[in-house]
């Protein structure tokens, strides 16, 4: 028996991040991921932005182990325990006082899709209207709610039914600048002849994670918050892969200088890949009845735990949003000299959550490949798979940084030949 062969015997055709990496993985530390055989790869995936501090950081293991040890309740509801008692004062003395805002802090579930199903259903039952927009190349999710404002039609087919109450308008430069910027949406709403009804919601990416990396300016976000503002529609920021830091603040608005209505956080939460999600509400928007939107797994101690450590270790001060800022300026950087050495190709993002679009559509997936034969996780993004996406750990050092992009370099060399010489 080989060492995939149960997989390939047992689990279901939808399996997809198994294909394009054929190994089984066995340990991991920081940034580095091991085979049972022994291989090493460098981890510029960080589990889809799950491990924003690494694989089994020591400093989250350890809290982790010890409360494990200890007896204490692991499942919870949405009942009161200490693990979460920690989290939340962690969250609100290191996440909100110091950005002074004033959010309700909600459980939705799990995962990111969870909390965006929740988002939706509250905007909704508050405001009364039941129509919700989003963006072009939007992803939001997989379940019915979050898919119906997601744009990508494959995962949109998968629903087997109607995705309906929302549309979608264009993100962020759809247009390439030819056409200003939220007209046809401002004269819609102003005109009561148009037809098209007010919206409970807009829900938006800052950074467009699974769409192609596409990266809202500062000043179009600003433009969409004060239009959601004048029209009393509530303005939804998804940042469940662009937060915790991935952007080099801690949520992915903060540079544009706006505040949602609601937030959606999850993957990076607890720190050490254990689920939890988070749905920040605007105080005056919590109207839920109780048990009106709930989740058996809620309630999940150990991610609280880790949570709750990595907070006190991470965000107390801004020293590690420095450091974040640092590595994601050397990652652009160093990805930047590699577009620079192919016609037309254009690094796209921000943050740590950055890469390249190639003019041929299938470049990006080839170089993904070519990259893991040379020890590298790295994966795509774009409707179709254009764009080399990096996302490592935001821990990472400088020297896995360079190591990253030799290893991209080299991958791209592979796939579409040396790269022309460019004059600094």
């Amino acid at each position: 028996m080989s060492q995939t062969t149960i997989f390939d015997e047992l689990e279901s055709q939808v399996r997809s991040y198994c294909r394009n990496w054929p190994v089984v993985l066995a340990t991991a530390e920081g940034s580095t991921v091991t085979t049972e055989d022994g291989r090493e790869y460098l981890d510029f995936f960080a589990g889809a932005g799950v491990l924003n501090y690494g694989h089994n950081h020591p400093e989250l293991t350890e809290p982790l182990i010890d409360y494990l040890r200890s007896g204490a309740i692991v499942h919870s509801l949405d009942m009161h325990t200490v693990a979460k008692r920690e989290f939340l004062a962690n969250f609100r003395d290191y996440v909100l006082r110091p950005r002074g805002l004033d959010y309700k802090v909600m459980f939705p579930g799990p995962t990111g899709t969870n909390s965006v199903e929740s988002a939706l259903k509250l905007a909704r039952k508050v405001t009364g209207r039941q129509h919700i927009l989003s963006f072009t190349n939007a992803f939001h999710g997989m379940t019915l709610g979050a898919l119906s404002v997601t744009g990508n039609s494959m995962k949109r087919q998968g629903a087997g039914l109607p995705l309906t109450n929302t549309s979608k308008i264009p993100y962020d430069n759809y247009f390439s600048g030819a056409v200003e910027d939220f007209l046809w949406l401002e004269r819609v709403l102003e005109d009561s002849g148009s037809g098209v009804d007010l919206p409970a919601a807009i829900i938006v990416e800052t950074v467009q994670g699974e769409g192609g990396l596409n990266a809202a300016r500062p000043e179009w976000l600003r433009a969409l918050a004060d239009l959601c503002k004048a029209h009393e529609i509530l303005l939804i920021v998804d940042d469940v892969q662009a937060g915790v830091g991935r952007t080099g603040t801690y949520f992915s608005f903060e540079e544009a200088g706006i505040t949602p209505d609601i937030v959606c956080l999850s993957k990076a939460l607890s720190g050490y890949g254990l689920p939890m999600a988070l749905t920040l509400v605007r105080p005056d928007l919590d109207q839920w009845e109780p048990g009106e939107h709930n989740g058996t797994f809620r309630g999940h101690n150990p991610a609280f735990v880790t949570g709750a450590a990595a907070l006190k270790k991470f965000w107390a001060d801004d020293a590690f949003e420095k450091q974040v800022r640092e590595r994601a300026a050397e990652l652009r950087d160093g990805l930047q000299q590699i577009a620079d050495g192919y016609e037309n190709a254009v690094v796209k993002g921000r943050g740590m959550l950055t890469g390249i679009e190639f003019p041929d559509k299938e470049a990006a997936g080839k170089i993904a490949a070519a990259a893991f034969q040379r020890g590298l996780l790295v994966e795509t993004s774009g409707p179709e798979s254009e764009v080399l996406k990096t996302m490592p750990p935001l821990t990472i050092t400088s020297e896995e940084v360079r190591r990253g992009l030799g290893i991209i370099a080299g991958a791209t060399a592979d796939v579409l030949g040396t790269p022309v010489e460019t004059v600094a």
